[in-house]
């Protein structure tokens, strides 16, 4: 007879189970780090290779490396076979490096020193909604890469290959077909706006980022072929931003600032945009309830990061109207990622 507080399927953990591992989670994604720090996932690509040989290739110590790559297979990143050779699985293939949805950049930014300095000041944000990247760090986050050109170089991959990874999902979700001219804010090197005008002949294009964005050399537009559909403007969208254009598209743009900075940006591109168009605000929207999703997690990120947030459904039509916006639909991609498309009121 099953006792109370028992449960009939042994494979379930106990609750002591499942919360010990949640301890641990910040070890885990330190191993993570290391190994893709180590490029262990790119020596995996052509063959199996025993712990020995990759330490051999990476300089490291064989048997604590091994240690690494046995808690790494434990939960599916790597495989050990019977030979004792570790290969990859499809999550580690995301660590790889020269793969089109790489994560390897990512779990580089976030395993890097600054970064945990970040996460270890999480109480101060949770006590006083400051950030614990100006606590952590002496600065706040965009301030901080300007001084720091080596994390600033890791922090770019990371939202590159991020942002790479979501362009099929957004270009097949939303129907562009209506749109002459689009302005990209905040579009850094453009792998989102070369993304949409790809699949859109009709399309101009404009990229609007800081002058030391686009000042720079860009071969991404280039390489992509639609350098000649892309004007590049620079300016500050706390400021102004381009006039004259049928959409706004915005990606992890809004999530960044709070609500005040955010209706300055809105109300910036409510002026500027032609009467019937259309602003496309492209992030993670927050399910309510107990429902588990990546924008909680990412939520926490911004709050300890910038001093953003990520925003439900009610939220960003609040925060729409409050810039003279409509909410009109949330379209859901295949990527954790939404469009939220508002006109103007």
């Amino acid at each position: 007879m099953t006792q109370p507080n028992q449960t009939n399927n042994a494979n379930v953990p106990p609750p002591e189970a499942v919360l010990m591992q949640m301890l641990f989670g910040a070890l885990m994604q330190k191993n993570i780090s290391v190994a893709a720090k180590l490029g262990i996932a790119d020596l995996l690509a052509e063959k199996a290779q025993t712990a020995d040989e990759l330490a051999a290739e990476t300089g490291t110590h064989a048997a604590s490396l091994y240690r690494v790559l046995r808690t790494l297979a434990s939960v599916g990143i790597f495989a050990e076979n019977s030979g004792g050779k570790f290969e990859l699985t499809p999550v580690a293939e995301l660590l790889r490096s020269d793969v089109p949805n790489s994560m390897r950049d990512f779990a580089l930014m976030l395993g890097g020193e600054w970064h945990w300095r970040i996460f270890s000041e999480l109480m101060h944000s949770v006590m006083t909604s400051e950030t614990a990247q100006k606590k952590a760090c002496g600065a706040e986050l965009f301030e901080y890469l300007a001084n720091n050109p080596e994390d600033a170089e890791v922090f770019n991959r990371a939202m590159t290959s991020h942002s790479l990874a979501a362009v099929p999902a957004i270009v097949e979700a939303y129907d562009f077909s209506d749109i002459g001219k689009l302005v990209d804010i905040g579009g850094g090197q453009g792998i989102l706006l070369a993304g949409i005008l790809k699949a859109n002949s009709q399309m101009e294009g404009m990229l609007f980022d800081m002058p030391s964005v686009i000042e720079g050399k860009n071969e991404l537009l280039e390489k992509e072929s639609v350098a000649a559909r892309v004007e590049k403007v620079s300016g500050s969208f706390f400021e102004s931003v381009p006039a004259g254009a049928d959409a706004y598209l915005m990606k992890h743009i809004i999530h960044d600032w709070t609500d005040e900075q955010n209706i300055k940006i809105l109300h910036n591109i409510n002026s500027a945009m032609n009467e019937n168009g259309k602003v496309l605000i492209i992030e993670m929207v927050v399910p309510v309830g107990n429902e588990s999703s990546p924008s909680k997690i990412l939520d926490l990120q911004m709050l300890i990061g910038t001093g953003g947030k990520e925003r439900t459904e009610k939220e960003y039509r609040e925060l729409l109207e409050a810039a003279g916006f409509r909410l009109t639909r949330i379209i859901p991609t295949r990527s954790p990622l939404s469009i939220v498309e508002a006109v103007k009121n």
